[in-house]
């Protein structure tokens, strides 16, 4: 076999293992913020519970950037609000937002280290392709500090995170 026969088989051979290495990251990133087509899933979290959008009582803008940031990253709502989040990704790569507590945060996180493949779909997170626009809504039904982050492998390690004051009722 001649040298240039070794290239090519070996060329062909690496662009066949990235093709599959990342066929589940496009398959992450296919979704795009884009709302779920199965019936949504209405669990109380500690942060709140899944928002009607009929019941939107006001609309916040967020924009994602590759610095790693979320602006704005300090968001105050009233406890019983329903809000849409609509989540602008300024950056080139896939950026998410992910309501939570600090706890489930953290605990996603560790997980997205170890698995940054992994496909989710909930009402408290929108994956949000480079250039797209992704939508979250949610009513905020409990006084409390919760924040959002983005899980992406790295991303939330960089400080891309940001917090959500919840006042309460009569406050």
């Amino acid at each position: 076999m001649t040298r240039k026969s070794q290239m090519n088989r070996w060329t062909a051979w690496t662009l066949a293992l990235l093709v599959g290495v990342a066929g589940p990251a496009l398959a992450h990133e296919a979704k795009g913020g884009a709302a779920p087509a199965a019936p949504l899933k209405k669990e109380q979290k500690d942060w709140g519970i899944a928002g009607d959008a009929k019941a939107v009582t006001r609309t916040i803008q967020v924009e994602l950037t590759d610095q790693m940031r979320f602006k704005p990253d300090r968001i105050a709502v009233k406890e019983g609000e329903t809000v849409k989040f609509v989540v602008k990704n300024r950056g080139k790569m896939l950026h998410e937002m992910v309501l939570g507590t600090r706890q489930e945060l953290d605990a996603h996180a560790a997980v997205m280290l170890k698995h940054p493949n992994m496909e989710h779909d909930e009402p408290y997170m929108t994956h949000v392709k480079a250039g797209g626009i992704g939508q979250i809504v949610w009513n905020f039904n409990r006084p409390g500090e919760f924040q959002f982050a983005c899980l992406i492998a790295g991303h939330y390690q960089s400080g891309m995170a940001g917090t959500i004051q919840v006042t309460q009722k009569g406050e």
